[in-house]
């Protein structure tokens, strides 16, 4: 459910950037952490054609100006269990930092999936300083209220769950690619309903209030579905 996190987290910002003009074709991106939200957002996000140049852990951040290898990356993390200095020593091209911000180096777009409050409102300054013009969370909760926390992108885990729960009700098996394409629907109606809804109601672009007023009248026309309310 962690890896779909990642890879409903790509879908969704594949949304928005649509939304702005843009797509992840020939962008650098950077992605917090390295456990499985982060490898599968890496993963999709360069399989829609992005370069990620950054990838982290508690011990530092790696530098991969050339993408991530996802394949060793995968075995360093979830294979051997070592640390991302152990896939810049067997990889060329990258480079390890001890020291220094992961939210200093200059990209398109910034993915933080790595844990609570990492980002905080002077990280995100610096980021739109150095270029990045779009930032989507997949851990829980990790940006700050100055950095301008988002809502609904990391629904990627969810989602899935409730798909493993209709497959099984059904008795039904399903093949991976008929599961990843549900979840890239739902992820994208999920930014398209906080999208048409913060419109709605006078917020056109505030993804959060859209998310909100959406999430709200679900709920309530649940409750009142039930006779609840």
């Amino acid at each position: 459910r962690t890896e779909a996190t990642g890879y409903g987290l790509a879908y969704f910002t594949n949304e928005m950037l649509k939304a702005h003009g843009a797509e992840f074709t020939g962008s650098k991106v950077i992605v917090s952490g390295s456990g499985n939200v982060a490898i599968y957002a890496i993963e999709k996000a360069q399989e829609l054609g992005a370069t990620v140049i950054a990838f982290s852990d508690s011990s530092g951040w790696v530098h991969t100006p050339n993408g991530v290898d996802v394949a060793k990356l995968k075995d360093v993390k979830e294979v051997r269990r070592e640390r991302v200095s152990t896939y810049a020593d067997e990889v060329e091209s990258a480079t390890y930092h001890p020291e220094g911000s992961i939210w200093e180096l200059p990209c398109d777009i910034a993915l933080p999936c790595a844990t609570q409050n990492e980002l905080d409102g002077a990280a995100a300054r610096t980021l739109a300083d150095n270029g990045c013009k779009f930032v989507a969370e997949g851990a829980n909760m990790p940006s700050t209220a100055d950095a301008g926390p988002g809502k609904a992108a990391n629904a990627g885990g969810v989602a899935t769950s409730a798909l493993e729960m209709q497959q099984n009700a059904c008795r039904d098996s399903w093949s991976f690619d008929y599961t990843d394409k549900r979840l890239h629907d739902i992820m994208s109606n999920i930014f398209k309903t906080c999208a048409a809804t913060a419109k709605e109601y006078g917020h056109d672009g505030d993804y959060v209030i859209g998310a909100n007023i959406a999430g709200f009248k679900k709920v309530a026309d649940a409750m009142l579905a039930q006779g609840v309310i």
